[in-house]
């Protein structure tokens, strides 16, 4: 405990599922930190102004989310409440005029007056960063499948497009495998492997034997002499 309270970024270093206020409080379903409030008694709108000036800019670095971490931070908008320590203000005069339930409640970082749940919901912050990436991830892969296809080569004597196969076939680095021509498709490899069979099969037959143009002749070496 100690050791937290001599390093402002202490916290930062602590699990957010095993800090202390989790087994206090209930689960409230919303990523940030406890909530505080502050509400005003007995003071003018000016002062309450100025204070709340004061709380913002000294603050900030625990009420303020920050930008997520991700693979595409430059298209994503959403913010991190994760760290994040919810501030809300009000007036006793609005709550007493009002009620607690109304949209008395201004939260720090924010323009205008909500109501408590709304003050303390983060629209910006989880849920928007799962849509975000989960669209920018979609998008990503979109153009990389397109960008694939417009590179597929084109086999040189058909005219047909590489399949997934005979491309790997022709980048692969493989000693066992022997791609052939690698400007032709699987189909035009196919036929060219075909017509070397056939060609070496004919090759390893053995010669047919010669025909005898004159069987007599040789018949002739054995007879006898009249």
């Amino acid at each position: 405990m100690d050791l937290a309270r001599s390093r402002p970024d202490a916290i930062e270093h602590v699990d957010h599922e095993k800090r202390l206020w989790r087994r206090v409080y209930p689960p409230t379903g919303r990523e940030d930190l406890v909530p505080v409030a502050f509400v005003f008694a007995d003071t003018t709108e000016a002062k309450v102004a100025n204070t709340v000036a004061v709380l913002e800019e000294a603050g900030r670095r625990y009420w303020a989310p920050r930008r997520y971490r991700s693979l595409y931070s430059e298209a994503i908008t959403a913010k991190d409440y994760g760290q994040a320590v919810p501030v809300v203000v009000t007036t006793l005069e609005q709550l007493q005029e009002r009620g607690a339930d109304a949209a008395v409640w201004r939260r720090l970082g924010r323009e205008g007056e909500q109501t408590l749940t709304a003050a303390l919901d983060n629209p910006d912050g989880d849920a928007l960063f799962c849509e975000q990436e989960a669209r920018v991830d979609a998008e990503d892969k979109r153009r990389r499948a397109a960008q694939r296809e417009a590179e597929r080569p084109v086999c040189k004597r058909c005219g047909q497009k590489f399949t997934d196969q005979r491309w790997e076939e022709t980048t692969a680095h493989r000693t066992a495998w022997k791609p052939g021509d690698v400007s032709v498709c699987g189909d035009c490899h196919a036929s060219d492997v075909a017509r070397e069979e056939a060609a070496r099969l004919q090759a390893a037959m053995p010669p047919e034997p010669e025909h005898d143009q004159e069987p007599g002749k040789r018949r002739g070496l054995f007879r006898r002499s009249g």
